[in-house]
């Protein structure tokens, strides 16, 4: 996801961010069929009914060995009618993963196994393409079944020595109203990564938290996890948020959707401003208006 530095500690700190940014995540676990993944919804369901999240969303994270995975598994308010379509094809990826704040424009080409998503990734602010960081994700439809959609976006390397980026979302058909989104992020990393997570986690990282609750102090406040899990625990909202405000902007006509998936996604992660908050929705709304409109030249040429 390069990147402007006043020092050589905020570079590695910065540039940890934006890698962090770019997916999240050790090789995820994959249901790979309908039934797998229909039998982790029946596993979930009392944690997807009941949840500090005011929705139906389980968020899962671990870290070992030099790897980093996160899990959302979540009820999505459109029917798999909707949602299979809409979660295929690069340029509709591309909708959904602009949204991030990280994430400054994305280009795609090619078909079949030649497919490539490109991911230009920056800081929090406006940016010229030149001092972003492009990484080039190969993209595949997995399975597309009428009640099964697998979709993998993978890449071999990333900035500072991250290596082996996996994105992979799976979906099944719940009801006539709602989808079953399973959503995995992942990523290895080595010593240079480390040594900038480090310094990220002592600067710019230092007082953010993620959702999982560690424990609770004497007063009954929760008390979140931090560190690596908590970097990938925001990252893994923010994206699963993204899917979620494309699928219901996709219901309006074209002309509308843009406007309806900023709006809704920048509110949606100030429900949660603890973990999430950056900027404020004025000045993410006219980034992002920026950012896209750059991105739809792109395309017309």
């Amino acid at each position: 996801m390069a990147v402007l530095a006043l020092t050589r500690r905020w570079h590695a700190a910065a540039a940890w961010s934006l890698a962090v940014a770019l997916c999240g995540l050790a090789a995820p676990a994959i249901a790979q069929d309908a039934g797998a993944l229909r039998a982790k919804q029946a596993a979930l369901s009392e944690q997807l009914a009941s949840n500090p999240f005011g929705r139906p969303l389980v968020l899962e994270s671990t870290e070992n060995s030099g790897n980093l995975k996160g899990d959302v598994y979540a009820v999505a308010t459109q029917p798999f009618t909707v949602a299979g379509p809409a979660l295929q094809g690069m340029g509709h990826w591309c909708d959904i993963l602009m949204l991030h704040l990280n994430v400054k424009h994305c280009t795609w080409r090619g078909t079949g196994n030649d497919s490539t998503l490109s991911l230009y990734v920056g800081r929090k602010f406006d940016q010229p393409l030149e001092d972003t960081h492009k990484v080039d994700f190969s993209y595949r439809v997995l399975a597309n079944n009428a009640d099964y959609l697998q979709v993998k976006l993978s890449a071999d390397d990333g900035p500072l020595g991250t290596r082996d980026y996996r994105i992979v979302l799976e979906a099944i058909p719940l009801d006539e109203r709602s989808s079953f989104i399973h959503m995995s992020y992942s990523y290895g990393y080595g010593m240079a990564a480390r040594v900038a997570m480090q310094s990220y986690l002592g600067t710019l990282g230092r007082d953010k938290v993620g959702f999982s609750i560690v424990e609770r102090r004497a007063d009954g406040s929760p008390n979140y996890v931090g560190g690596v899990r908590g970097v990938v625990e925001r990252n893994a909202m923010r994206y699963y948020l993204a899917i979620d405000a494309f699928l219901n902007a996709s219901v309006l006509p074209p002309a509308q959707q843009s406007e309806r998936r900023i709006g809704e996604w920048i509110t949606t992660t100030e429900r949660y401003a603890r973990q999430l908050h950056e900027m404020d929705r004025e000045e993410y709304v006219a980034m992002k208006r920026k950012e896209l409109a750059r991105q739809q030249a792109a395309v017309k040429q």
